[in-house]
């Protein structure tokens, strides 16, 4: 069993039991979250797809913790005009772990 989820404009492939890690959220570590916005289920009785989401389908999901991701470098540079800008960003995330999937 399995279902597909749109979490931040972004779509997740997810199970009982797995760990995903999402953009941040505002929501505290060790709460509770619904995931409403169910796109796909696929169970033994056959896969559903919505329109573009199920009505009356949500993922429940409990929020593990939030981490930074890696560092990502940007450099700016301009030849012959001794321009260089070095700037760099760490994208926030929230670690869910999904309890259960209700069609």
């Amino acid at each position: 069993m399995f279902a597909v989820v749109e979490v931040a404009g972004k779509q997740y492939r997810v199970s009982p039991g797995d760990r995903i890690a999402v953009e941040r959220l505002d929501a505290a570590p060790g709460s509770e979250i619904s995931l409403d916005s169910v796109l796909l289920t696929s169970t033994d009785d056959g896969v559903t797809v919505g329109t573009p989401v199920i009505d009356g389908a949500s993922v429940r999901a409990q929020v593990v913790r939030e981490e930074k991701d890696t560092k990502v470098l940007v450099l700016k540079y301009k030849r012959k005009n001794r321009y260089r800008h070095l700037s760099g960003h760490r994208q926030k995330h929230t670690v869910l772990e999904i309890d259960s999937i209700n069609v």
